[in-house]
């Protein structure tokens, strides 16, 4: 007889930088809840979304591959069908399956149905929608109907409440269950947040982060009380786990797809490889197997996630894998270091935004097309033309001082641009300028330099 495979709880916040939680003890966010989850887990402090855009990191997630092996090198691109994802891989071990909330990997139509079948990417029980942050009013569709729902009331806690009846239901069920539960804030727009959670700040008293000459305090203000809506609906989630008696043999993971800069470096926004783009929190608990409160700061990136879960729960991975199963390290069967982190923006898609990277005016000229590591201590970038940044982030937390010009660092330059080179080499990855992955994914834009459409068959473009 075997012994019955742990449940999984992934759950995932959309735009939530590392910084803007309680516990890292950067910002005054009110975050309680999360905070004693982090006493509870292992804390991952340099979790890193590679790609800091949201159908690239959704990609990445569900199927542990990097954006550009996906050909997911902007929004709005549906992920081809002929992937393996999470759900696959969970299902052939016996799991139901479940997703809740946005989604966003089902191409341009927004607020849209994803149709049952190979588009929901294995996933079983359904709640979602591609996506719509409009977050007192968003659509979704159940199960296999096409017929548009509205979430009741913010979005997100009907959402939680639909995630505590799934777990109900599958308490005493013989199969366990790995369901993604994915909710729409922070993201912008900030201040449809019920009020009693904007009271909690005064917008005037938002402190400035020490690289950032001119924080958005209206957007901090919406962005912060977003943050403890969430942070209380991750205590009814970890409340439900208790009661239902479910805790213990539940891997509980927290995440987000990217993070904000929110005027930090006098930019905003995501793309960016700066730590407030690029940095998103990750708590993973599992009760009598991941010690609470214990802090790694080797890199995860979003293609390690999927094989992490699976090293977790014994679940093979599956080939098609990219990135790393680092369960051994927070298990902590090994204490060697884990590979570094590739960086990547492939196409930056920002043209006709005013805060985005094609427009703001010290970088206008530049190919803003980056690769780049991020390991335990360094953050390395070049764009298409030449280096761009290095920063010591043990000796310069906020980024401040770019060594890249530094005579002294000209061997760490060259040792990180070897660790990058050999990453992309891993991939096939030979740094083109984005107009050729438009050519290579047959991706059509629009005016504004949005995907207006797949030229081909979508799910038959990576072959």
């Amino acid at each position: 007889m075997t012994t019955r495979k742990p449940n999984i709880l992934l759950v995932l916040a959309d735009q939530l930088r590392a910084c803007s939680v309680g516990y890292a003890g950067e910002e005054p966010v009110i975050t309680p809840h999360l905070d004693r989850l982090a006493g509870q887990s292992a804390v991952l402090t340099t979790a890193v979304s590679p790609t800091p855009v949201c159908t690239p990191y959704r990609g990445s997630l569900i199927t542990g591959r990097t954006a550009l092996s996906l050909g997911l090198v902007l929004n709005d691109i549906p992920l081809a069908t002929t992937e393996t994802s999470l759900a696959h891989a969970v299902t052939r071990a016996g799991y139901d399956t479940g997703y809740i909330g946005k989604w966003h990997l089902n191409g341009g139509d927004r607020p849209a149905w994803v149709p049952p079948g190979p588009p929901r990417q294995g996933f079983d029980f359904w709640a979602a929608a591609n996506f719509d942050h409009n977050y007192d009013r968003s659509v979704y569709f159940m199960g296999d109907s096409p017929e548009p729902l509205t979430w009741p009331g913010y979005d997100a806690e009907s959402q939680t409440t639909l995630a505590i009846d799934y777990m109900t239901r599958h308490r005493a069920s013989e199969k366990p269950f790995c369901l993604v539960l994915s909710w729409g804030p922070p993201h912008h727009p900030y201040r449809t947040v019920a009020k009693n959670y904007l009271d909690l700040y005064d917008p005037d008293a938002i402190p400035a982060r020490a690289n950032c000459p001119d924080p958005p305090r209206q957007d901090l203000w919406g962005y912060y009380a977003q943050t403890t809506f969430l942070d209380d609906q991750m205590a009814r989630l970890v409340a439900a786990l208790d009661a239902l008696g479910l805790a213990d043999d539940t891997i509980l993971a927290f995440t987000s797809d990217h993070g904000d800069m929110h005027g930090s470096h006098g930019v905003y926004k995501k793309q960016w490889p700066w730590d407030e783009s690029i940095k998103v929190p990750f708590l993973l608990r599992y009760p009598g197997t991941v010690a609470g409160g214990t802090r790694f700061d080797f890199p995860l990136s979003a293609i390690d996630i999927m094989p992490t879960l699976l090293g977790m729960a014994q679940v093979p991975v599956p080939a098609t894998v990219e990135g790393v199963d680092l369960s051994p390290f927070i298990r902590g069967e090994r204490n060697d270091a884990p590979p570094a982190v590739l960086l990547m923006n492939p196409c930056p898609f920002s043209i006709g935004d005013p805060r985005g990277p094609d427009q703001v005016p010290a970088f206008q000229g530049m190919r803003m097309e980056y690769r780049g590591v991020r390991t335990r201590r360094h953050t390395y970038a070049r764009t298409i033309d030449r280096p761009w940044l290095l920063y010591d982030n043990l000796e310069d937390p906020f980024q401040m001082r770019n060594l890249i010009d530094e005579p002294q660092c000209r061997g760490l330059a060259v040792k990180l641009e070897g660790q990058m080179q050999a990453l992309m080499a891993r991939i096939g990855d030979r740094f083109l300028p984005k107009e050729d992955y438009y050519r290579q994914f047959g991706i059509e834009l629009d005016h504004r330099g949005k995907v207006k459409g797949i030229i081909e068959n979508p799910y038959d473009r990576l072959g």
